[in-house]
């Protein structure tokens, strides 16, 4: 299923893409699409009785602004440096293990909203990334197939990151990682039923029209089960908490001098198969 939240900065309504490409309102079924919707398998057969029934409100798509398709995220964890091809193009070794760091919940913001770059920021860029988000809660798994089994759905996010304050301003990652509307998410939540192999995913990315990600999720270094399985060692994973698994080659910082960062007017465009497309605009914050 493709599960979706619409509708105004906190006051988004859970909805459904159908097969038909018609949104449908799920309000009268679900109270959001969250960690207790993707945990509760009963709440999950009633969505897909209800969307099967053809029965569900139809919603008008235009001048609708779509959420973040997950409400009440507890928290964000990203990946680093885990495509072999993101790794050589920033000189950098592959990782003998993932490299972590947390995104606040509060950057997390819609496909299509408006992304603000930071004041004194002078490299802001851009990472396609596919999110994984948990189902059931994970702790101390034993194995990669054990990490897939407690996905439950998958979503196409925008690490927006500052490159100067991740890696020059001294400290952790955090710094470049947590400034507001850091991290679009969505148009949709896809279940995790409908993706078979999460190895297999085109990502790709455009800026002002000028493609500059094209990779595929078989260049991770730590594929999606693994890496849910390695987390469980070090945090407990909530259903509706977010994992985004790093970025392929063709980051502004992977290119060369002058390195095209992101400034204020500037349009990013992208997308992962089956997982929709994003449009974000930036502005001076």
């Amino acid at each position: 299923m493709k599960l979706l939240r619409v509708g105004p900065v906190g006051s988004e309504r859970p909805a459904l893409l159908d097969q038909d490409g018609t949104l449908r309102d799920l309000s009268g079924v679900i109270t959001d699409v969250d960690g207790g919707l993707l945990a509760d398998d009963s709440v999950l057969s009633r969505v897909r009785e209800a969307a099967e029934s053809g029965g569900l409100p139809v919603l008008g798509a235009e001048g609708l602004r779509i959420g973040s398709p997950v409400g009440r995220i507890g928290k964000v964890v990203g990946i680093g440096l885990n495509y072999f091809g993101h790794a050589a193009e920033v000189g950098a070794e592959p990782p003998a293990e993932p490299i972590l760091f947390l995104k606040a919940a509060d950057t997390v913001g819609g496909p299509d909203d408006t992304v603000l770059i930071p004041r004194g920021s002078v490299k802001t860029d851009w990472e396609a990334e596919l999110g994984v988000v948990i189902g059931a809660t994970a702790r101390y798994l034993s194995s990669a197939e054990e990490g897939l089994a407690h996905v439950g759905g998958y979503v196409l996010v925008n690490d927006v990151s500052e490159r100067e304050f991740q890696i020059e301003r001294g400290g952790t990652w955090d710094k470049g990682k947590n400034c507001e509307t850091f991290t679009p998410v969505g148009p949709w939540l896809l279940t995790a039923d409908e993706v078979p192999d999460p190895q297999v995913l085109d990502v790709k990315l455009w800026v002002n029209g000028e493609l500059r990600q094209d990779g595929n999720t078989a260049d991770q270094i730590f594929p999606v089960g693994e890496v849910v399985r390695y987390l469980s060692q070090f945090m407990t994973l909530y259903p509706g908490d977010l994992i985004v698994t790093g970025t392929p080659a063709g980051v502004a910082m992977g290119q060369p001098e002058p390195k095209p960062y992101l400034r204020a007017g500037d349009v990013v465009e992208l997308e992962i198969e089956g997982l929709g497309r994003q449009r974000q605009e930036f502005k001076n914050a």
